[in-house]
């Protein structure tokens, strides 16, 4: 792949999203703070930039670069973040918090850290359900209008918040907000790694805290990197209409 070190990491990752797996590898933050270079996000993960260069252009350019998100309608890909990534969020939050409150009744004096786990994945988990009834309820459908309107050339819908950049700086920030607290988690749980102590409950709570993450990294991608970019666009082009 022809890759700069000056492309911004979020950028990349829109355009093939196998960029994100070597993204993740080497530990570089590709969803919340996906506007930094290749290059400033190596120096301050302080990872070799050469490496990292190297892996991508690795990446088969006549290989399949799954799905071209970049190229879906907004309104089409507002409906499968909804229904994809916040019906899993929703699912997800109460099967974890059942697995972390049982493994830190069991380990918790000897894992301390449990504790403060449980107490973080509990805040993310009202965060989140918070968020996502937001961007369900005001952001996404507005979205949609504006989709709407451009087909139709009408003019560009009104909304009690004004630029639509607003919401989108108050989603941008939480996620932000959230990005940060599953990077401490990820530290409580020396990358997930269940101690030699650990029963089967324990492998399956840091698991399900992995995938959640994981999830949560495609669906802030999909948001700050391709939908709320594209989004404010389409509404500087209506001063065009």
């Amino acid at each position: 792949m022809n890759i700069s070190k000056d492309d911004s990491i979020g950028t990349i990752a829109a355009s093939d999203l196998r960029t994100g797996i070597v993204f993740e590898k080497f530990g570089l933050d590709f969803c919340c703070n996906g506007n930094r270079s290749i290059e400033t996000a190596c120096k301050e993960a302080q990872v070799d930039l050469n490496k990292v260069l190297s892996a991508l252009k690795e990446i088969d350019p006549q290989g399949k670069p799954g799905v071209d998100y970049n190229t879906w309608p907004l309104d089409l890909l507002a409906d499968y973040i909804e229904k994809k990534h916040h019906r899993y969020v929703s699912a997800q939050i109460p099967a974890i918090e059942g697995l972390l409150e049982k493994i830190n009744t069991v380990h918790g004096q000897k894992h301390p850290e449990l504790s403060e786990i449980k107490k973080l994945f509990s805040e993310c988990a009202g965060e989140l359900t918070m968020h996502m009834k937001k961007e369900e309820l005001m952001l996404f459908p507005f979205i949609k209008k504006m989709v709407q309107a451009s087909q139709l050339h009408t003019r560009q819908p009104s909304a009690p918040f004004g630029s639509v950049q607003n919401p989108i700086y108050t989603m941008l920030h939480e996620h932000n907000t959230e990005g940060e607290r599953f990077n401490t988690i990820r530290l409580l749980t020396s990358d997930y790694t269940v101690p030699p102590d650990g029963c089967n409950t324990y492998r399956t709570a840091y698991h399900a805290l992995k995938e959640f993450e994981e999830d949560l990294h495609l669906h802030i991608h999909l948001e700050n990197n391709i939908l709320f970019p594209k989004a404010i666009d389409l509404e500087k082009s209506f001063s065009y209409l």
